[in-house]
């Protein structure tokens, strides 16, 4: 075993690894950006190196700065993490060449691996059963036009590099196959540096079910049995679970022998994951799941598969790069139990899932299940990497139980100022749907502006929110901003029944009084110019004793579409003089690796387009004007 691994990442992945790491005794190496330089997995790490600016571009994505990295702290192995440089060929190339112990499979396998449409052919060269589709190298729009109308609508776009959604697009309709192909093209050109795609067949009620596979130097390949990956938005996983919910033992048996003959196919060693797609309309089937691709890294959900199987993935990483042969044969490895996991990000539902950055004043994470977290509070979420804060993991004998302690895990996140989808997750989670395991890759679109939508604050909720707004006028603090935060956690003011306290909720007033019969908040702080904020339900519901200034339905009603955050604008839809609709796209902006598109606020005529394709703006800045119809 070597001495020593750097980790060739950040934030949670890099913290997982060093975990791990430590246990066995070694060394630990982490890298970091100038947005990195005071981040948690910095100070994890027995030493650190600096490799470059914030943009990843220009330092978690170079190479040679890493492996410069290595060299310069005495490293001897090399972890890509999940993500970045983890499937990229030609570094895992240059870190053998260097000398450097390669934590993952070999570059002829992630090469073999990388490009979908390559993937797909050998697999169907194995025996595994692939999804019907175009994967040629004509990639002329006619010809993905006229492809994709010989598949029949509809038709999914993928990338044909990369993967987590990047460059992916359903299309319903001929008449929108050209929009949604640019659009999927920028998106894969500026993730992976490569807009080729191919065309799929689009299953009406597909779920994502992967296998994780393990292979070592020996010769010996196992499985360590299947995740559901259905719950998602936007092609990206939201919700994962282990094993999956209605898979008979004949199903998993021919899904199971397909993911290992796809790790035979490539020479494969070390940790991968082999996805497919199922059509669920008739259950799952062992004649109705396809090979989609073959991730040739640990993927994020893998703790799901650590949690029913009880074993350590990143120590059998490790072991294997070592040399040594697998720690276990095939009927030595059990499975156990269920395992939910939920993605915490750092977005806002109710504002289009748009990324949400700053400082994280008040940060805390539920106890009672696995919290994988790459941020403390104090820390700052910046518009440079993804979103995701945190990932929370319950296990359970039953998978009743595991949905209903990760529910009530989500409820209990409190995250302050920076908005989280942790609520969300909650009510993803208690959908009945859900809960009986009838889901599909659909089943998060047809039902979102549901789950959107914030259940409404308790009582106990509202007369925490009046008790505080009342402690704080009578302080004097209900226009100051306090320095530091104060939190009021479990409090209750005595008052009268009759005691009401007129405050504003999302820029509607209500009425709210102390009450000694309702049970006390949980947490409830006070914030900036009279803000009483109260979490519950995994919301931070923000009660104002003003009414708000430049909110609620006529935020917009001054015409300006501005930056919800920094990033780069990558498409315009409408130049000045043209007629807009409400909710009719107006530009899209790239920001924390995907696209956004802003749409209008309102019916009207765009009377000003203040950028151009390729300008970076700020924060705040206002993008596009319009003045609202007669």
């Amino acid at each position: 075993m070597f001495r020593s691994v750097l980790v060739a990442n950040r934030g949670e992945i890099a913290r997982r690894v060093f975990a791990t790491a430590r246990r066995m005794g070694l060394e630990t190496v982490a890298v970091f950006s100038d947005a990195d330089a005071d981040a948690p997995h910095v100070h994890d790490a027995d030493a650190a190196v600096r490799i470059g600016p914030a943009p990843a571009r220009d330092s978690y994505l170079v190479p040679e700065k890493i492996i410069a990295a290595a060299r310069a702290s005495g490293a001897e192995a090399i972890h890509p993490g999940y993500g970045f440089l983890s499937e990229n060929a030609a570094f895992a190339e240059a870190v053998i060449k260097a000398g450097l112990v390669w934590v993952g499979p070999p570059p002829s396998a992630i090469r073999a691996m990388g490009l979908k449409d390559a993937a797909k052919a050998i697999m169907d060269k194995a025996g595994v059963p692939v999804t019907p589709g175009y994967m040629g190298a004509d990639q002329a729009e006619a010809r993905l036009q006229k492809e994709a109308d010989r598949i029949g609508y509809p038709v999914l776009i993928k990338a044909v590099a990369g993967g987590g959604g990047k460059g992916m697009r359903r299309v319903d309709r001929a008449e929108e196959f050209a929009a949604a192909l640019g659009a999927a093209r920028r998106e894969a050109k500026a993730a992976f540096g490569d807009d080729r795609v191919l065309l799929e067949t689009y299953v009406t009620r597909p779920r994502h079910i992967e296998v994780q596979v393990f292979a070592d130097s020996h010769g010996n390949v196992v499985h360590l049995y299947e995740r559901d990956c259905s719950l998602q938005r936007r092609h990206q996983k939201v919700i994962e679970e282990a094993p999956a919910p209605g898979m008979d033992a004949a199903t998993r048996a021919a899904v199971t022998e397909a993911a290992v003959k796809a790790a035979r196919a490539v020479g494969y060693q070390g940790a991968g994951t082999v996805e497919f797609i199922a059509d669920a309309s008739a259950g799952l089937r062992a004649d109705r799941i396809w090979f989609m691709e073959m991730n040739t890294r640990l993927q994020v959900e893998h703790p799901v598969t650590e949690m029913v199987t009880g074993l350590d993935l990143v120590e059998w990483q490790l072991r294997v790069a070592a040399g040594e042969p697998l720690p276990l044969a095939q009927d030595e490895i059990t499975l156990s139990g269920h395992a939910v996991e939920a993605r915490l990000y750092a977005e806002n539902p109710a504002s289009g899932f748009l990324p949400s950055t700053g400082r994280l004043e008040h940060f805390r994470l539920p106890l009672g299940v696995r919290a994988d977290s790459g941020v403390v509070e104090g820390g700052e979420v910046t518009p440079f990497y993804d979103p995701m804060i945190a990932k929370l993991i319950a296990y359970a004998p039953t998978r009743d139980e595991a949905i209903a302690d990760l529910a009530a895990a989500c409820d209990e996140v409190e995250v302050w100022p920076v908005k989280t989808n942790a609520g969300f997750l909650a009510r993803c989670l208690e959908e009945p749907d859900f809960i009986v395991g009838d889901v599909d890759t659909g089943f998060i679109e047809r039902r979102l502006e549901e789950l959107i939508e914030p259940w409404p604050p308790s009582p106990a909720a509202l007369s925490a929110a009046a008790s505080a707004a009342m402690l704080a006028e009578e302080d004097g603090l209900s226009g100051a901003a306090p320095s530091p935060w104060r939190e009021l956690a479990g409090f209750r003011l005595n008052a009268e029944p009759e005691t009401a306290v007129r405050l504003f909720l999302d820029g509607k007033p209500v009425l709210a009084g102390p009450s000694e019969s309702a049970p006390a908040a949980r947490s409830v702080m006070l914030g900036d110019e009279g803000e009483v904020v109260v979490f519950e339900h995994g919301e931070a519901y923000v009660f104002l004793s003003h009414p708000p200034a430049g909110r609620g339905a006529d935020a917009a009603s001054d015409g300006q579409v501005r930056s919800p955050m920094p990033g780069k604008v990558t498409g315009l839809s409408v130049k000045p003089g043209d007629a807009v609709a409400k909710g009719q796209p107006l530009l899209t902006l790239e920001a924390m690796k995907m696209e956004h598109a802003l749409t209008a606020p309102f019916d009207g005529t765009v009377a000003e387009v203040a950028v151009e394709v390729g300008s970076q703006v700020a924060e705040g800045a206002v993008l596009v004007k319009l003045t609202a119809a007669e």
